[in-house]
Parts: C-alpha cells; structure tokens; sequence
C-alpha cells in the first residue's frame, strides 16, 4: 500500500494524439470515468506489465544458466539440485 505522500497527486502536461484523446474520451462516457483515471490506471498497467517482463526474461535466463551449469560433464558437484544448493550456501 502507498503512503498518504505517495498517493498525492500531481499534475503532469503531456500531448497526446488527437485519436487517442477521442478514444478516452468514448471510454469515458461508457464507463463513467475521468481521463485522469483512465490515463493512471494505463500508465500503472503498463508498468507492472514491464516489471513483471523484467523479472520473468531475469527468471528465465536464471533457469537456463542453472540449468548449464547443472548439466556440466565433468562436474559432479551441481549434477542435482541440492549439490548446487549446497555449494552456494558453503560459499
């Protein structure tokens, strides 16, 4: 949850294309909405869309170098799970 502070507002100018202040402004009317809600709620989705593409590409490149690692002929030491597990937490 955000603090008093955080949730104050403040007012940003910003040029938008004509089609698109059309398009809020049809939402708007369907909805019962403002163009500042709409806008915010846009803006905060887009965010948590690119921050939780930043963790899964981050999640995803942990899971293929785990798994090279893993996979390593010579090495018995990370042939499990629980090897590379142990071999972290000793370090």
């Amino acid at each position: 949850m955000h603090s008093i502070d955080k949730l104050e507002r403040q007012q940003v100018g910003l040029r938008l294309p004509k089609y698109l202040v059309d398009e809020i402004d049809e939402f708007t009317q369907h909805y019962a909405l403002n163009r500042t809600d709409i806008i915010v709620e846009a803006i905060r989705s887009y965010i948590n869309e690119q921050k939780a593409q930043l963790f899964y590409e981050g999640f995803d490149s942990s899971c293929i170098e785990l798994k090279n690692l893993m996979s390593k002929e010579n090495d018995d030491t990370y042939q499990t799970l629980d090897g590379l597990i142990d071999e972290l937490e000793n370090s």
